[in-house]
């Protein structure tokens, strides 16, 4: 890859960190919280904080891929490069997986809030348990562990660089193994949890960023 092209993934993948970071918190906390079996939960459902929320989250995994080819590029060292370009296939192969239910948890079950207000009727919530349930709860969780594998490998590969600070990828890595637990707690331990990927996603954009001036001959010396 030409040495230019190189260095503008590198501002596209730092910008994507951050933009992921911060749509990772804002996420939990714009989300609107209820019982999810009274009309109340109709409401939330229906609302446009649910769906603004929902969408933003969309758009933070979407992301995440782009943040993690800039990574990629970006390391030094045999090992840890092959790593990284392994971390950045399972992270798409892991978009894939996720986006689906997200989709549905989007837009079905904000139909389903609509639909019931407009009947009165709170008996069509039920019909949200079908929305996260099946195949699509499996593609969900499945997506979820090889996200946290890919955050792994990225926190190995990192450790192996001679370029970034050993212990940079750690909370990214933390963040990526607690996201299927997060959403068995509470409004605020999610929140807490959301800014724990803000943090370690930004973090890793400030090393990538540092990083964006080595010599064409440490860029050339790498392939995709």
């Amino acid at each position: 890859m030409p040495v230019t092209m190189m260095k503008n993934s590198n501002y596209l993948s730092v910008f994507s960190l951050v933009i992921a970071g911060i749509l990772f918190v804002i996420y939990p906390s714009l989300r609107p919280y209820s019982d999810e079996i009274t009309m109340e939960g109709a409401i939330a459902f229906a609302s446009t904080e649910w769906l603004i929320s929902h969408i933003l989250a969309i758009i933070a995994f979407t992301l995440l891929p782009l943040g993690l080819l800039g990574v990629h590029h970006s390391l030094q060292g045999k090992m840890a490069h092959k790593l990284s370009y392994w971390a950045f296939i399972l992270s798409l192969v892991a978009l894939g997986l996720i986006l689906p239910f997200y989709g549905g948890e989007t837009f079905g079950l904000h139909a389903i809030g609509q639909k019931a207000i407009e009947q009165q009727s709170i008996g069509l919530l039920s019909q949200a348990d079908i929305v996260r349930s099946g195949v699509g709860l499996v593609m969900f969780l499945t997506g979820l562990l090889l996200l946290a594998i890919a955050a792994i490998i990225v926190a190995i590969a990192i450790w192996k660089s001679s370029n970034y600070s050993k212990w940079i990828g750690i909370p990214f890595a933390i963040g990526m193994i607690l996201y299927s637990g997060q959403f068995l707690v509470g409004p605020q331990l999610r929140i807490a949890h959301g800014l724990l990927v803000t943090i370690s996603c930004i973090l890793i954009a400030i090393s990538l960023w540092k990083n964006r001036n080595q010599s064409p001959e440490q860029l050339e010396s790498y392939t995709f």
